[in-house]
C-alpha cells in the first residue's frame, strides 16, 4: 500500500483493496446498491403519502376543530398546543401543511410570526433560519421547492393530489420486492 492507506492509490480509486476484484463482492456490492435504490424510491413514495395524509387531517382539525383529533394525533401532525411552544421546524411544517399553494421564505416567516410569534424571537436572522429549515425539510422529503416567475425559490408541502381521501392508499408503492 504504497499510496496511502487501504489501497487507495492516490486518486481516490481503492481497486487495490482486497476483495475488489471478487466477483462475488462486486455481485454483493451491486445487489446492496440496488437495494438500497429501491429503498430511497420507497422512502420518497412513503414522505409523500404522509405528507397527504397529514394534510388531510390537518384540514379536517381546520374545518372541525382540533378537538377531533386525539391527543398523540395533535402531535404526529404538529398541532400539539401543550405548555411548551412548538419549535422552529415544527412551525414551518405547519406554516406548508396549512398553506394552499407555494410559500416563499419570506411568506412562512409572516406566517410564523402571526400563529406562534416567541418562536421567532429566539433567531437572529429569522429569514435564514426559516429558509435553512425548508432547505432541510426538502432534502428530508417532506417538502419541495417551486420555482416562480420572478426566479425566486417557494416550498410546498409534499402530498400526492391525486390521492387527498382518507382511505385511500395506493399499494403500487408500498409493493414487496
Amino acid at each position: 500500500m504504497e499510496n496511502g492507506r487501504n489501497g487507495n492509490n492516490g486518486n481516490g480509486n481503492l481497486k487495490n483493496l482486497p476483495g475488489s476484484g471478487d466477483p462475488h463482492v462486486q455481485e454483493v456490492v451491486r445487489a446492496a446498491h440496488e437495494e438500497l435504490r429501491q429503498l430511497m424510491r420507497q422512502r420518497a413514495e412513503i414522505m409523500k403519502r404522509i405528507g397527504t395524509v397529514k394534510q388531510t387531517i390537518v384540514g379536517l382539525a381546520n374545518l372541525f376543530g382540533d378537538d377531533v383529533l386525539t391527543e398523540e394525533l395533535l402531535e404526529l401532525v404538529d398541532r400539539k398546543s401543550g405548555g411548551r411552544q412548538p419549535g422552529f421546524t415544527k412551525a414551518c411544517r405547519m406554516v406548508l401543511m396549512e398553506a394552499d399553494r407555494p410559500l416563499g421564505a419570506r411568506e412562512v416567516c409572516e406566517q410564523i410570526q402571526q400563529k406562534v410569534p416567541p418562536v421567532l424571537l429566539r433567531h437572529k436572522d429569522p429569514l435564514a433560519s426559516v429558509t435553512t429549515v425548508l432547505n432541510r425539510l426538502v432534502e428530508y422529503g417532506e417538502a419541495r421547492t417551486v420555482p416562480r416567475e420572478n426566479g425566486r425559490r417557494a416550498w410546498q408541502w409534499v402530498s400526492d393530489p391525486a390521492n387527498t381521501g382518507l382511505g385511500a392508499t395506493r399499494s403500487e408503492n408500498f409493493t414487496e420486492a
